[in-house]
């Protein structure tokens, strides 16, 4: 039995963990913090946990999460996880980050797109960066692992065969992607609001969205040579869940080899618990997968190009989801485990 803390309890991605910690049989939650405005019982903020755990939630202590945890979830804001990630590593403790502190290994790339100084470059050489289905070695032994962005997580995935392989012309890559609105956070902000997103449908952060480097980085990685893909995403007027198209020329010389594309994906993700490859003609929505730990991925090959169609939900694949699955992987639990 392994003890969790969560800090940012009170966001989606709190609300979630939570949620599926307390399914988890090697688990208990010893801590809850959040910023709030006086302590609370989390149940009081979400009823629905009420008489499944009495925790209260209250500003975080590091030095009583310290000595309550084994292991601490940080479901932050990005920019604030860096000043509580070497505090809790220092003391021994395992750390999984929601934030995209220790994602970008690039310091400089963080600053630009985050607007923020990278403060903590000596665990940022550290972390690993926690997509299970290409670093699940790496996360086997990590303290600290950088929890995938929502985004990044389904066009990753979506592509690594085909750059793993030489498939895609690398400077082809379209990846045209539509979240649901708590993809945001839980914040009060006016283009969130129900009457500004019901019954409409906008791109934004048009080539500038900063998971962009994110996955660029992680995709730069599989091809062993720089990418720069062009990704547009897009707020659809649902609560939650991730669809990506993914537009991809075929690399000269790779045009005759792409017979089966998708016997190629089933074989690279063979392994997968949660990795589900369509046959031919058959591709995911998102009603698919909200609710799971699924990444679904359907293909089409075409003479000149391939189009993917992958979706995940936002806050488990892609946020709370993956981040039990690499808690699991860490320490040696089956990896479904309370994600099934």
């Amino acid at each position: 039995m392994i003890n969790v803390g969560i800090v940012g309890a009170t966001g989606y991605a709190g609300e979630e963990l939570i949620d599926i910690l307390l399914r988890h049989k090697g688990v208990r939650i010893t801590s809850i913090s959040a910023k709030i405005d006086k302590p609370k019982p989390i149940s009081r903020i979400f009823p629905r946990f009420e008489g499944k755990i009495g925790l209260v939630c209250r500003e975080p202590d590091i030095k009583e999460i310290a000595a309550a945890c084994d292991l601490v979830f940080l479901a932050l804001p990005h920019t604030v996880s860096m000043g509580i990630a070497p505090h809790l590593l220092k003391a021994g403790k395992k750390v999984i980050d929601l934030s995209a502190d220790y994602r970008l290994k690039d310091a400089k790339v963080y600053e630009k797109f985050y607007q923020a100084k990278q403060k903590d470059k000596a665990y940022l050489i550290e972390a690993v960066y926690g997509l299970p289905e290409i670093y699940r070695a790496k996360i086997k032994n990590a303290r600290l692992v950088a929890n995938p962005g929502c985004y990044p997580t389904v066009g990753i995935l979506a592509l690594a065969p085909l750059v793993a392989f030489g498939i895609a012309e690398l400077d082809s890559i379209i990846i045209d992607a539509k979240s649901g609105v708590t993809g945001a956070g839980r914040k009060i902000a006016e283009g969130f609001l129900f009457s500004e997103v019901n019954e409409d449908f906008k791109a934004y952060k048009v080539d500038i969205h900063q998971h962009s480097p994110e996955i660029n980085q992680e995709l730069s990685k599989l091809a062993g040579k720089k990418i720069k893909v062009t990704f547009v995403p897009h707020l659809l007027p649902l609560s939650r869940g991730i669809l990506a198209t993914v537009y991809v020329k075929k690399a000269q010389g790779a045009r005759h080899k792409t017979q089966g594309l998708i016997k190629l994906y089933k074989k690279f993700y063979k392994k997968e618990p949660f990795l589900r490859i369509r046959d031919e003609g058959d591709f995911p929505r998102v009603r698919d997968v909200v609710g799971t730990n699924f990444c679904d991925i359907g293909i089409k090959d075409n003479a000149e190009g391939v189009i993917v169609i992958a979706v995940i939900d936002n806050l488990l694949k892609g946020a709370s989801g993956q981040a039990v699955q690499n808690m699991n992987i860490m320490y040696k639990f089956p990896e479904y485990t309370a994600l099934l």
